[in-house]
């Protein structure tokens, strides 16, 4: 693709981004589509100006991207209470090892509908899922790697390689790293090729001096979709049991590259990992995790209405056709919908790891991020002596990433030094 047909992309892409802000975007839309073609590449850059600066003529909404308002449209309270010490090692490696076992599940079917998933286990004889995915019906050798018989360690993804540098940032800069040490240590540590959608616009953006938070903004449709909240889970990994500081590192980290929804995806996700180390009722983390975001925006809504559905209905299928019905308008890698795959796979997994990471990722979409964020969160819950043979063995105590300085790691030393880590959190 080269530098015009991105353009285009990206005002096509602003369009819709600015019709789910609750703008109306017709006309403009109109416009686009007949003068795209005779349009220069400065032009476009201008167009997508125009686009961006529309505002809503009835906003329903109450969505700040500033910490002290989300604080205060928020409801989490402070941080009380103690964590258990003696288990929080095995359960901070039953975090990574959730993590990336559901990652792992998701990976060969990313992007694939529910209904796809559905037809394909059965055809495989497979369904509903309950082990990784069977090798068959021609899948080739290219695959082999993420199926089941011919894993041998955690591949490189994307969902990881944020949690091992997550890791590693806290390491080199502590626990008040900014926004800005955040962006440094991406072009440090992040190959521009291995980032995509909102993040590979921010990349661009520090790469060109543009300053946080505009990096999130600028050229950058896709600043409400899922990539922030792949990021989240490590900062519960290092507040265990303290899900404010979780949620606020995690603000720092998504407003790098997201806005709005987008923050809020993280600050849930961080809060809900925060909360399993201490908690082991999955609708006690949904609720901690709703209680960290805006709660008239536009995600709490949608969680709200995935618990309200799920206290009538009898099956995570019923649930999931209501969120299929009502949110499966955005995008396949936004933000809310996915987050609403996560929270029907926790409420009617009910704390059973394979169950849940299962129901993740049948659900379809974003499934190697959802699979990733629900195995960290029952992960933590259960700690890896909970976390069945048939997910960890394949694993091999292995992580492969593309972090610069960090391509071969080891789950028992991520989760060692995550410990100490958190342990001096404490002190």
């Amino acid at each position: 693709m080269d530098h015009r047909e991105w353009l285009e992309e990206i005002v096509a892409a602003e369009i819709v981004q600015k019709r789910e802000d609750g703008c109306d975007p017709l006309d403009l839309e109109r416009r686009f589509g007949a003068d795209k073609d005779s349009m220069s590449e400065r032009q476009l850059e201008e167009f997508w100006g125009r686009v961006n600066s529309l505002r809503p003529e009835r906003p329903n909404y109450v969505e700040p991207s500033t910490l002290e308002a989300v604080l205060n449209a928020a409801s989490l309270p402070q941080d009380r209470g103690p964590v258990n010490v003696d288990s929080l090692g095995e359960r901070i490696r039953g975090a990574w090892t959730g993590r990336c076992a559901g990652c792992l599940l998701g990976k060969p079917v990313e992007g694939w509908t529910k209904a796809r998933i559905e037809r394909h286990l059965r055809e495989c004889e497979a369904y509903p899922l309950t082990d990784y995915f069977p090798a068959c019906n021609g899948d080739g050798e290219d695959r082999r790697y993420m199926l089941e018989g011919g894993i041998g360690g955690m591949p490189r993804d994307d969902d990881l390689d944020y949690t091992i540098l997550g890791l590693h940032m806290v390491e080199e800069h502590g626990l008040r790293i900014t926004s800005e040490e955040i962006g440094e240590e991406w072009l440090d540590h992040l190959p521009y090729r291995s980032v995509y959608t909102a993040e590979r616009v921010a990349y661009r953006n520090l790469v060109n001096m543009i300053p946080i938070p505009d990096t999130a903004t600028y050229l950058n449709p896709y600043r409400e979709w899922i990539g922030a909240q792949i990021r989240a889970d490590i900062w519960g990994f290092i507040h265990p049991g303290r899900p404010r500081m979780a949620s606020e590192l995690a603000f720092r980290d998504a407003r790098v590259s997201h806005v709005k929804n987008g923050i809020y995806g993280e600050m849930m996700a961080a809060a809900m990992v925060s909360k399993a180390f201490t908690s082991g009722d999955p609708l006690e983390i949904v609720d901690v995790g709703l209680s960290a975001i805006p709660a008239k925006s536009r995600l709490h809504e949608a969680v709200e209405d995935v618990i309200g559905w799920s206290q009538d209905l009898g099956s995570w299928t019923e649930c999931w056709r209501l969120i299929e019905d009502t949110y499966g308008h955005y995008s396949p890698v936004h933000t809310i919908n996915n987050a609403l795959n996560v929270i029907c796979a926790l409420v009617y997994g009910g704390g059973d790891f394979g169950r849940t990471i299962g129901i993740a990722v049948m659900c379809g979409w974003d499934t190697d991020c959802n699979g990733a964020t629900t195995g960290s969160i029952v992960g933590a819950m259960v700690g890896s002596g909970g976390i069945p043979d048939r997910w960890s063995d394949p694993l091999e105590d292995r992580i492969e990433s593309h972090v610069r300085g960090f391509t071969r790691n080891r789950i028992s030393d991520l989760a060692r030094r995550t410990f100490d880590l958190a342990c001096s959190t404490r002190s």
